[in-house]
């Protein structure tokens, strides 16, 4: 596994131009930083934060720069400067991509693209080599997902009728089929709560309908249950929310992003790791961290992931709050959102009833490329 990462790493670094690499506080940048700055000590790091407690690894990401002698180059992004990139940032998104992480691969392209013109970054390990926190929920429902199905479908059936009690969730969610409530890390909505927010919803859009094909798919490859969550991912959330926010803001920067990890030759290592290759009780990309442990900085081996965090939990509750609460009024979107519904769930989260931060995210994310894309209007924040 490593000799094949690590000559994928190479080939991407063959340019005529200078590369660097975006460093965050993850496993996977980590990776490409070390072994980047093993075939060029000059190499530049570019690492992001916000400022804001808890949602900040640029001490981190220095820390590894230290360790491998590397220039770290970073940038602190103000929730002013956030508010104010982002009708620019949606203009260059094309399709209304509501990842709120997008906005910091903008500012880390730009920041690059004075220093260099080819930057390396981590994409498609996490879905390639199990990295994602939700697929270590195996370890706790195996026991009844390896019951006979009859027996999985009474426990469901009873589980679905007790009182709210002390493990009536785990029961139910152990007990139900993974293709009947697994819609990757695209969820966003239920499909009960889909109904509320769209206007002219659609029984057959229900996600069960829209991943029927790729779980069909699955299964005919006698994938497990990690794999089929990883494969979900692959075909969802790595082509439409992954891929699209790192293409289309290195693009407008006019910054070549590269993507080591998904080479073909690094796909192929993946489809034969076993499950406990991917996930244990205590962490993820079991392998992946055992395959670099002497290569990346100690600190970094076994770090859990974070992924790419963005303070909108905090800000909606300030500034941001209020331009999105002004775009969703203004937007002429009427016969597509109830906006009585988005207003409340955004006033729940100010009151901290509870936390609906990735549910405003993507509402507000319609509206305001509605606005750009479909009303042509020119937007200042």
């Amino acid at each position: 596994m490593q000799d094949v990462i690590v000559d994928s790493i190479k080939k991407h670094m063959v340019a005529n131009v200078e590369v660097g690499t975006f460093l965050s506080g993850g496993i996977d940048s980590a990776i490409v930083a070390s072994v980047a700055s093993k075939i060029n000590p000059n190499i530049k790091s570019f690492s992001i934060g916000f400022g804001v407690q808890g949602y900040d690894e640029l001490d981190v990401a220095k820390k590894t720069a230290d360790a491998l002698g590397i220039e770290n180059i970073a940038i602190n992004v103000s929730q002013e400067e956030y508010i104010k990139s982002l009708p620019e940032v949606f203009y260059h998104l094309d399709d209304p991509v509501a990842d709120p992480s997008e906005v910091g691969i903008y500012f880390l392209s730009k920041e690059a693209k004075k220093h260099v013109t080819v930057v390396l970054s981590g994409e498609g390990a996490d879905e390639l080599f199990g990295g994602y926190n939700i697929y270590k929920e195996y370890n706790s429902v195996k026991n009844i997902q390896s019951m006979p199905d009859g027996i999985k479908k009474f426990i469901n059936k009873v589980s679905g009728v007790m009182p709210d009690i002390k493990g009536k969730s785990y029961l139910h969610r152990a007990s139900t089929p993974l293709n009947s409530r697994y819609i990757g890390n695209a969820k966003i909505f239920d499909n009960d709560e889909a109904r509320l927010i769209l206007k002219n919803y659609n029984e057959d859009h229900k996600y069960q309908n829209i991943l029927e094909s790729i779980y069909n798919e699955a299964n005919k490859r006698n994938y497990d249950y990690v794999t089929t969550m990883q494969y979900i991912d692959i075909n969802t959330w790595l082509q439409g929310d992954i891929l699209q926010k790192a293409d289309k803001m290195s693009m407008s920067q006019s910054i070549e992003l590269r993507v080591p990890f998904l080479d073909k030759e690094v796909l192929e290592v993946s489809k034969h790791l076993k499950l406990n290759q991917k996930i244990n009780k205590d962490n993820t990309k079991v392998l992946l961290r055992e395959a670099f442990k002497d290569i990346v900085p100690e600190h970094m081996v076994q770090k859990k992931k974070l992924g790419f965090p963005t303070p909108i939990r905090v800000w909606l509750k300030e500034d941001l709050g209020d331009v999105v609460r002004k775009t969703i009024n203004e937007a002429d979107v009427n016969n597509f959102i109830n906006k009585d519904y988005a207003l409340e769930i955004l006033d729940n989260h100010i009151k901290n009833k509870e936390d609906n931060s990735r549910k405003i995210w993507t509402i507000f994310a319609f509206c305001l490329w509605y606005q750009i894309h479909i009303e042509k209007q020119n937007i200042n924040f």
